[in-house]
């Protein structure tokens, strides 16, 4: 099983609009792909860097799950979240393997 992160920083103007649109229409768009069994939002704790951190993991079974969201799925969610937020977040995206 793996886990696909995006952590993302994101400003204090707009903590609390990104944080419902994640809650309430992000996350489960990407969920309605099909690609992922289960999801995950976690805030960083004790982060120095200004705004808010948070990590958001979609877990999905194989290689060929996050391949079909990433070509078919990824482009037209991510375009979605930089129009919504455009200049107001980082993001940076990792895929983990669960070894237990």
């Amino acid at each position: 099983m793996y886990i696909y992160n995006v952590t993302v920083n994101v400003a204090d103007a707009v903590h609390n609009d990104w944080l419902k649109w994640m809650q309430e229409t992000h996350i489960p768009d990407v969920m309605k792909t099909g690609c992922f069994i289960d999801n995950q939002l976690c805030k960083l704790l004790y982060v120095e860097d200004e705004g808010h951190t948070y990590s958001v993991q979609y877990k999905f079974l194989e290689m060929e799950d996050i391949e079909r969201y990433q070509k078919e799925f990824a482009p037209a969610l991510q375009a979605q979240h930089s129009e919504k937020f455009k200049n107001q977040y980082a993001a940076f995206r990792t895929l983990l393997q669960i070894m237990n």
